[in-house]
């Protein structure tokens, strides 16, 4: 149920009440009242898209008259009425989310017109502009009004015309379209309503107030809205608001245009305005990228006194706000105006060079500066980038619109990128295209990076590439768009689809073929910031899941403070000792196992000499074999092709004996469910040697490296326990093994022995393993398959379908799912630390580098969370966060 007042005029809200009005309209609000030059409007609250949805997709009785009586408020201020033919009242109708989601859902500008006002319109306006609105107008309601009932009533389908037109005319710029064109064009969108919808374009100025206002809430749940709040976890419940506001005009000759700026560069973060205008032009021409707009500065030298109050504009509304600013303004006959402001999308890199400026600038506090920084944006400080050395030809160059570097095959539709690209087939592809609008969300999301030929810094493209961190060149007018191949003009050179291109984000620069990429270093701003993170997460530490030297030196490059899991059956998987792990699992009796494991141990002790050297005394929890054993023979299938191939060519003997053998044991290894069936601590169980061996290795790599002078400290983890007794029949051995190298090397060693809660049993029972484990770690990748009895492996087929229709609110192997597998993980925090105060708790699934289950991992109690290298900076952040009682993401 909504509150009573639904219908707010600007000057009477604040951006106290986002929730209510959403983010656009609470600014509004806040921008009227401290006195900057708003047009006048009013914001339909969240609150009624809800019961727009609860009640069947139906306005709430009584809107439309409170609406009316806020447009007579509005009428009031401004001195015109709404629908009066002689001196009317035009509206623009926008979303306006609680969070900021750019072009995702619809707007209609222009609205109040219809043929009574335009014949007399253009008695007192220029015709050119009066046409040019109205067409807009058509173009913009049917859209969004109709296209959901109708094939055929699309934006594209308008834009055809009127690109037919401008071929007919011989012209390419919609500005060298004469007024007579255009009110043909209009009659020509106004019969092809007709002929689609079977009733003609609305003439009624309320009925399209209703019918745009209807519009909007329904394009909350649009395609691309819902793939952009997936993307984004925004709850799909919180709706939208709709804000009302009148028309100011850039479109109605050279002394007026309109332009979307940002108090600071939202690409690298630099203390510079940075911002694109179009004189002429209205602002759907800007962010479109239908014409490639002229650079804020620009507007200095041609226009200085409207710079100067632009520039006043931009100081004031970073001051009050605190942080940097999305603006959008019109210029109406050299008269300035804001039509709306927000918190500007920017990269990683930008996000933290302006908290850390900003933070110097006394604006913010360190605190603030941190909790403003959503964590998965530190993934573009680390993307790849090309190379200041390297060699590699540049043909053409545009605007660097997103951040990083990205090399792969051309593509030109955003169908075909989704189909080959992430979430796909997994290849590397490059979406180009004259231009992007929000359609084509899914196929930049797909692609590597983005090209366009046209649009600029504040272009749809440019916009979702910064928050995404997806590599982008825009504007490249250097080319030369089709469906099927672009033209590099300075060249004649063709690139045809599937050719491969790389770009530069950072420069702007489209390369001929793939150029090679290296990581982007932690230096500067970015140390600095992730500096005072470590300063507010404390005592709370954040480790990496390393299985080698290398990966454990990148992890401590990047802030880990040790392993917190380093999985040793990834160490069989090598080439040279494959071989060997196979004719231990082959074996035909205890010796002939024990002579493979004997060699195993000596490459096993290098393995883990050289990550303890790397680690320089910071603790390190290795899990012992885990899988499965069949996991290290080839498939059954290959193998018998394999046979049948041999028998086929008449071969016999040894060579044909050897693979019959060899298939009949992976055959006899067979398990209907392998994941649950002989793995982790029931494998050290029924081949004790190998875990016998691995502890062995473990602790002589260790005691190579303190009698070096330098110190290691391993903590022996043993998986998948679910009973006690698993964990004691295990760790009885595995200690004797422990003693027996101690005493041999001549050293003390500070080794732990600890277990994996991955088993529901064992969390509930974790009173009773904590009296043999110093140290629990949660698998909660095996915690949520044994909890919910989804297969991770096969779960992908119902997993998306399950979000989509809410029945899980998240994919739980993708963030912790609290109320179930994190009950489970609170009650082992509570039954450990009951048994054993002191005892080490962690967590090492995918979840640990993931900012809201880091969150919650901090509130429960644990005492680390491990991830992988790269996510290991995400993880300082969100921890930090966590520290400061601040949600990790507000959504």
């Amino acid at each position: 149920m909504a509150t009573q007042k639904r219908v707010w005029l600007f000057r009477d809200g604040d951006r106290s009440m986002r929730d209510l009005l959403g983010g656009k309209g609470a600014n509004l609000a806040e921008m009227t009242n401290i006195g900057l030059p708003v047009p006048p409007g009013f914001t339909i609250t969240t609150e009624v898209c809800t019961d727009y949805y609860a009640e069947g997709r139906a306005l709430p009785a009584g809107l439309l008259d409170e609406m009316k009586a806020a447009l007579a408020d509005v009428e009031k201020q401004l001195g015109k009425t709404f629908g009066d033919v002689k001196n009317p009242l035009l509206l623009s109708v926008r979303s306006g989310a609680r969070f900021s989601m750019p072009g995702m859902m619809d707007t209609v500008l222009n609205l109040g017109l219809n043929d009574a006002i335009v014949d007399e319109y253009v008695k007192v306006a220029d015709p050119r502009f009066v046409y040019d609105s109205y067409r807009r107008f058509i173009m913009m309601l049917s859209d969004v009004a109709f296209s959901d009932k109708f094939d055929h009533i699309t934006k594209h389908d308008f834009e055809h015309k009127f690109y037919d037109l401008k071929k007919k005319l011989g012209v390419k710029e919609d500005l060298e379209v004469p007024a007579e064109s255009l009110k043909e064009l209009c009659d020509d969108y106004k019969a092809h309503v007709l002929k689609q919808t079977g009733a003609e374009f609305p003439q009624d100025p309320m009925a399209q107030m209703t019918a745009a206002v209807e519009a909007v809430f329904r394009s909350w749940n649009n395609e691309r809205a819902f793939i952009y709040r997936r993307k984004e976890k925004i709850d799909d419940s919180i709706g939208t608001a709709v804000n009302v506001q009148a028309m100011v005009f850039g479109n109605q000759g050279d002394d007026c245009g309109t332009g979307v700026a940002f108090t600071r560069d939202a690409s690298t973060g630099e203390n510079v305005i940075l911002g694109e205008y179009l004189m002429n032009a209205q602002g759907e021409d800007v962010v479109a990228g239908v014409r490639t707009p002229m650079p804020i500065s620009e507007l200095k030298r041609q226009d200085p006194a409207i710079y100067q109050q632009f520039e006043e504009t931009c100081a004031i509304l970073e001051k009050h706000y605190r942080d940097m600013q999305d603006i959008e303004f019109t210029i109406e006959h050299g008269t300035f105006f804001i039509l709306q402001c927000r918190s500007g999308k920017r990269t990683g890199p930008a996000a933290v060079k302006i908290a850390v400026d900003h933070v110097k600038e006394g604006l913010i506090t360190k605190a603030e500066a941190i909790a403003r920084v959503e964590p998965n944006l530190l993934t573009q400080c680390l993307l790849p980038v090309i190379p200041g050395n390297a060699k590699y030809k540049v043909i053409a160059k545009g605007l660097p619109a997103g951040p990083g570097a990205a090399t792969g095959t051309v593509v030109f539709s955003s169908d075909k990128a989704a189909e080959l690209g992430k979430g796909g087939k997994g290849e590397r592809v490059i979406l180009v295209r004259a231009d992007t609008n929000p359609d084509d969300l899914k196929g930049m999301l797909a692609a590597q990076g983005v090209l366009t030929e046209r649009g600029g810094m504040t272009s749809h493209a440019a916009l979702v590439a910064r928050g995404f961190g997806i590599p982008t060149v825009a504007g490249c007018s250097e080319i030369a768009v089709s469906d099927t191949s672009f033209l590099v003009h300075a060249t004649g050179q063709v690139i045809k689809e599937g050719d491969y291109i790389s770009l530069n984000g950072a420069l702007g620069e489209v390369i001929e073929g793939q150029v090679p990429v290296e990581e982007a270093k932690m230096t500067g701003d970015f140390g600095t910031f992730l500096g005072w993170a470590d300063e507010f997460r404390g005592k709370f530490g954040v480790r990496t899941n390393a299985d080698t030297p290398a990966d454990t030196k990148l992890a401590i490059s990047l802030g880990a403070e040790g392993i917190g899991l380093c999985r040793t059956e990834h160490m069989f998987f090598e080439g040279e000792r494959r071989p060997v792990v196979q004719r231990m699992i082959l074996a035909k009796n205890d010796a002939e196992r024990q002579k493979a494991l004997d060699d195993l141990l000596i490459f096993q002790r290098e393995d883990f000499k050289g990550i303890f050297e790397a680690l320089d005394g910071m603790p390190a929890t290795i899990r012992l074999i885990d899988p499965p054993l069949h996991e290290f023979l080839p498939h059954a299938g290959e193998v018998a092709a394999e046979l049948r191939e041999l028998l086929n060519r008449g071969a016999a003997g040894t060579v044909v004996a050897e693979k019959a053998t060899l298939l009949a044991a992976i055959e006899n290894m067979h398990e209907v469910n392998p994941m649950m069936g002989l793995r982790g601590c029931r494998l050290s169980i029924v081949f004790p040697q190998i875990v016998e061996m691995q502890t062995r290795a473990i602790l002589e790599g260790a005691a190579l490296v303190i009698k070096a002078g330098g110190s290691a400290v391993p903590e022996i983890m043993i998986p998948l326990v679910g009973h006690v007794n698993e964990l004691k029949f295990v760790k009885d051995r595995l200690e004797a093994t422990a003693k027996k190298v101690v005493t041999e090397q001549g050293v003390e060693i500070p080794y732990q022995f600890g277990t994996m809660i991955e088993v529901p049993r064992g969390a509930l029972t974790a009173d009773e393993i904590a009296v043999e484990a110093s140290f629990f770690s949660f698998g909660t990748n095996d915690l949520t398959q044994m909890t919910f009895g989804f297969s991770r492996d096969d779960s992908a087929t119902f997993l998306r379908p399950y979000v989509d229709h809410k029945i899980l609110p998240i994919d739980p192997f993708e963030s912790i799912d609290q109320t179930g597998v994190g009950e489970l993980m609170k009650i082992a925090v509570a039954k450990g630390k009951a048994v054993r105060p002191d005892i080490k708790l962690g967590i090492c699934g995918e979840h640990g580098g993931e900012p809201t289950s880091v969150m919650f991992c901090y509130n429960i109690g644990l005492n680390y969370v491990s991830c992988s290298p790269y996510r290991v900076p995400i993880a300082r952040l969100a921890a930090a966060q966590a520290a400061l009682g601040k949600g990790v993401s507000d959504k």
